[in-house]
């Protein structure tokens, strides 16, 4: 755990700013000097807003995701700190990203939309067996792309943190999935990316 407790907003900017590569840019060409100048003028908002795209990168490490956390809990931003907060997880648990698409509300047992800030745990059969050569269920957490929800029938790509990582390591792109919050599919999804956790080797 850090220790953040005497750290303030700036500081906490400032010190997440420090742990980016120098080369690191975002899709705009923007990079930690213009961070630097949003930090001189007290913008701290617009300064954590840069460097979330700037994290956007493979080896950023989880010190930076857990200093934006607390930066963007003292400025009570409550979607920026789920979102550093997730982002913690995926380094920790490794990610899968899919394109998701859940099945219409008269279909299935869902009739509303689902939270895409990572609320939401279901299960997901990725092909594994119980002994007795029944279903056996994984359970990740799910956060929708650029989107606040996602309504039944509707598709979007999904980030998946995976509960225990070690149950999706035969995981691979371009496998189909599916979603279950009951013993019914929910959604099918195709995996787009795997990302292992920081942890394990890569293979």
């Amino acid at each position: 755990m850090l220790d953040n407790e005497r750290m303030d907003v700036p500081e906490l900017l400032e010190s997440a700013s420090l742990l980016v590569p120098e080369e690191t840019a975002t899709e705009n060409d923007i990079t930690v000097q213009d961070i630097w100048d949003y930090l001189a003028h007290d913008e701290w908002e617009v300064a954590l807003g840069l460097l979330e795209e700037l994290g956007d990168g493979r080896s950023i490490p989880l010190a930076f995701w857990e200093k934006l956390a607390e930066a963007a809990e003292q400025l009570q931003l409550e979607r920026s700190a789920a979102w550093c907060h997730w982002r913690c997880a995926e380094i920790r648990n490794g990610v899968i990203r899919a394109d998701l698409t859940l099945r219409l509300a008269g279909e299935g047992r869902r009739t509303t939309p689902i939270s895409g800030a990572g609320v939401l745990r279901p299960m997901w059969d990725i092909g594994h067996l119980s002994p007795t050569g029944e279903r056996a269920v994984s359970i990740a957490a799910l956060w929708v792309e650029n989107m606040p929800m996602l309504e039944p029938g509707r598709h979007a790509t999904v980030r998946l943190v995976p509960l225990t990582p070690s149950h999706w390591t035969h995981v691979q792109p371009g496998q189909q999935i599916t979603m279950h919050e009951d013993r019914t599919v929910a959604g099918t999804a195709v995996v787009l990316e795997v990302h292992r956790p920081a942890a394990m080797p890569r293979g």
